[in-house]
């Protein structure tokens, strides 16, 4: 079937299509058009990666925005998000617009109304149902990538409900969800009420097999040898081999999938031996280029560590890379640069990176539930092997996984390569996850009663695939309760039916896409502010003359257990004498109910929304001490030493806390990772979360009874510490567009502290700062409001050069700024 005989695209896209080289549709997409995906109809699609699922969503959506529909493109990632969107804005030249919205929870995405295709991940499609994007009632097509995600126990619940309210919003929405092979697609299928597409067609071909010995053993009878000598890595053979053998002239690029971070930065080291002497000059100079561009970027070692691997063709890839570092790993690693990618699974994950040959190196991982090395998935495995094979680059695609005894091989034959992909099972029955789900379904009007919400839920998948109704049930009414006692719904029982409010809190909580038990959390840290202050207060009137009660007990809205306590005047100490130093006692008291930014990022990182850091050997004793040093800063009360696993949490949400306060501290970024056992990517994530978390402090501080507006600006300036990463004084020179926590610090020690004083101030001196770089300077100017910005024939002033260099190298603890936030 050509593409230019298909109807109901927009005029010229199947022409189009043939001129990029399609000149036939592939079979599985052949199958969709005659499923009717063309024509509005529901299709699950499960075939393998690059068998073409992408343009079976693109005709969907073409053809609905043909017929006047707007389009909706799912995706599990941000950065496919972004990958995506470029790959449909081919389709401009045709009228055809495209947005895509991934971050700020709290926004409605009203700009996305003018957009004919929109890319967004689950969860900001989610927050947009809930925000109340008026174009959702406009969708006509709804594309799922990836969706035997649902099966994923942290993200499943959030893509699986979302799919459910964009059916029950548009009754007659096409839904078109595309996956990988999985056990059950016709399950997925009979949820979707969609027409199933299932096929093992791939363009071209994938031999999976196990390397033993000097050769590796193919499922399909084949055979090919790859000796390695005594003493030589498997790895780094097969590697090899790959470079080695050329087809057209090149030889194959390999994909390294190992267990964990570590991993794959020592297995790209040692790949460097096999990958640098295969470069050609040009290569070299390119590649050297790029080094340079990921040293420039950031000071960490792990940052230094990848540009020295990717200097000689090799590079590491896992989650603790800043997201520049991951997306310049993988567009190399596309033009053929970079010849060997050492990953963790994650870049299995969807991003578009195909190799010649894939290594599955370990095939077990560590799981901390099942206590120790536990096998991967057979839909993991499989994922990683997809990656295998570049159609139009490769003729074939290998995909390898690692033995070194005759009984490991014939296992992994059987686990993996003769056996099918486990099934996909909904992971929606689950407190956690229904928490916030059943909030948001009530708030955002999907369901008024206990009965409708339980409808509403029967529209799920695990409605679909379980036969225990009563279990689902259950949980909700766990949930509903939980929600009730914490003053986010409403119940109102009226004879057999029961009606279901969210109150005004609770609608702030589902807007800004919290877990209500970080809300809850979040709340009673700012009561206990609120507390603090009326104990002072009620102690400044004891002082004239009242009584107020001392000693163990707990207020009424304190701890868990009443305690006894003795009635003394306030000012008196134990033993009944009065405290002659007043001005002492009130300083005291200011300062222990004072909210500092420590109090209020340990507050956030205690909340089921932040991944907080393991404790490490040696890290209780550490924080412990920590914890009594800083303990009136709190907001909360300290759990007991001998409550351990309340406590340990506690000592690993300070851990976070300390992380983010060297982060507002302006500690080099190097330090922060080596201090805290992170990566460059880990600090960004911490930071982007801490500011979206404390961005929803500060809204729910507003509206908590008794926190006063000195609370509310102090949770303003954490968070704005927090986005530019710098002390107080800083904060009005960050905010200035293309300033940055480095730049800033440099014109601070130049003597320029304020915007104000960037409109006023020598250009020779703002110059200096920057290092002479007129460019920036001119746009720093310019976006701090100065009426000439240019930089013509201004030479740097070298006092205010040496200063701001003096300044940005150390700081009064020593440590030396970070270079994360100077990408703003």
């Amino acid at each position: 079937m050509q593409p230019s005989s298909l109807s109901g695209l927009p005029a010229g896209v199947g022409e189009a299509l043939e001129a990029e080289g399609v000149a036939e549709l592939y079979p599985p997409q052949e199958a969709a058009v005659e499923a009717g995906v063309a024509d509005g109809e529901s299709l699950v699609a499960a075939v393998p990666t690059a068998s073409g699922k992408t343009l079976i969503a693109e005709l969907a959506m073409l053809s609905s925005i043909e017929r006047g529909g707007k389009a909706l493109y799912i995706v599990p990632l941000r950065a496919l998000a972004s990958e995506k969107k470029t790959e449909f804005e081919r389709w401009e030249e045709f009228g055809v617009t495209v947005g895509v919205s991934t971050g700020n929870y709290e926004s409605d995405g009203e700009w996305l109304a003018t957009r004919d295709i929109i890319v967004a991940t689950s969860e900001k499609v989610d927050s947009l149902i809930r925000n109340g994007a008026p174009w959702i009632d406009d969708l006509t097509c709804v594309v799922s990538d990836e969706v035997h995600l649902v099966d994923d126990p942290n993200r499943g619940p959030t893509l699986e409900v979302t799919l459910a309210k964009l059916r029950k919003v548009n009754p007659g929405l096409q839904t078109v969800a595309l996956s990988a092979t999985v056990g059950n697609a016709d399950v997925i299928a009979e949820w979707l009420d969609a027409e199933l597409v299932e096929s093992d067609w791939r363009p071209i071909d994938l031999r999976m097999g196990v390397h033993f010995g000097n050769a590796i053993d193919f499922a399909d009878g084949s055979k090919r040898e790859v000796p390695v000598e005594r003493g030589e890595d498997q790895t780094a053979r097969l590697v090899a081999d790959a470079l080695d053998t050329e087809e057209d002239g090149q030889g194959g690029s390999s994909l390294v999938f190992v267990n964990s971070r570590r991993n794959a930065e020592s297995s790209a080291r040692k790949l460097t031996d096999v990958t640098g002497p295969r470069l050609t000059d040009d290569e070299r100079d390119q590649l050297r280029e790029l080094a340079d561009e990921i040293r420039s970027g950031s000071d960490t070692d792990t940052a230094s560590d990848l540009a020295d691997a990717v200097e000689q063709g090799s590079a590491f890839h896992h989650a603790g890379l800043r997201s520049e570092d991951r997306a310049r790993v993988e567009d190399a690693f596309r033009d053929r640069l970079i010849k060997c990618i050492s990953a963790t699974p994650t870049l299995a994950a969807g991003v578009n990176t195909p190799a010649r040959r894939v290594i599955v190196r370990d095939w077990r991982r560590y799981d901390g539930e099942f206590g120790g090395m536990k096998p991967l998935d057979v839909l993991e495995v499989h994922q990683m092997c997809g990656r295998a094979g570049r159609p139009g680059l490769d003729p074939y695609g290998e995909a390898v996984l690692l033995a070194n005894d005759a009984d490991t091989k014939e296992e992994l034959f059987e686990r993996y390569l003769w056996a099918d992909p486990e099934p996909v099972r909904s992971k929606l029955a689950a407190e956690p996850a229904l928490r916030t789900h059943v909030l948001a379904t009530v708030a955002s009007g999907f369901a008024s009663t206990r009965d409708g919400l339980l409808s509403f839920l029967d529209n799920t998948l695990y409605a679909t695939q379980t036969d225990d109704e009563g279990r689902l049930a259950a949980v909700t009414d766990t949930v509903l309760d939980y929600l009730a006692v914490n003053d986010f719904i409403e119940r109102d029982r009226d004879g057999g039916s029961e009606s279901l409010t969210a109150t005004g809190i609770g609608h702030t909580v589902s807007r800004l896409y919290l877990d209500p038990m970080s809300a809850a959390e979040m709340i009673d840290g700012l009561r206990s502010v609120a507390r603090d202050a009326a104990d002072t207060g009620a102690s400044a009137e004891a002082d004239n003359g009242e009584f107020v009660r001392t000693g163990d007990a707990d207020d009424a809205s304190g701890g868990d257990e009443p305690g006894f306590g003795t009635y003394t005047r306030a000012g008196d100490d134990e033993s009944g004498e009065r405290e002659t130093e007043n001005e002492e006692t009130d300083e005291e008291e200011t300062e222990a109910s004072e909210v500092t930014p420590l109090g209020l990022y340990h507050l956030i990182s205690r909340t089921p929304d932040m991944y907080e850091l393991y404790l490490k050997s040696g890290d209780r004793e550490t924080y412990t001490e920590l914890c009594y040093e800083r303990e009136t800063e709190f907001l909360g009360d300290v759990p007991s030493e001998y409550e351990d696993v309340r406590f340990e949490d506690w000592l690993a949400s300070l851990k976070t806390a300390r992380l983010l306060e060297d982060w507002v501290n302006e500690v080099d970024e190097d330090r922060i990772t080596e201090r805290y056992g992170v990566g460059p990517g880990d600090i960004r994530g911490k930071v982007d979360t801490a500011e979206w978390l404390l961005r929803a402090a500060e809204t729910l501080a507003r509206d908590v009874e008794g926190v006063d507006g000195d609370v509310v600006v102090a949770v303003r300036e954490a968070r704005k510490r927090i986005e530019y990463g710098v002390r107080e004084e800083l904060l009005d020179l960050a905010g200035v567009r293309n300033v940055g926590r480095k730049r800033a610090r440099r014109l601070f020690e130049a003597g320029i502290e304020t915007r104000a004083d960037l409109r006023e101030a020598d250009k020779a001196v703002v110059l200096g700062a920057l290092r002479g770089r007129e460019r920036t300077a001119e746009r720093i100017l310019e976006h701090a409001g100065r009426e000439d910005p240019s930089m013509d024939d201004v030479r740097p002033d070298k006092s205010a050069s040496a200063a701001a260099t003096a300044g940005s190298a150390s700081d009064e603890d020593g440590e030396g700024q970070a270079s994360l936030g100077d990408f703003r």
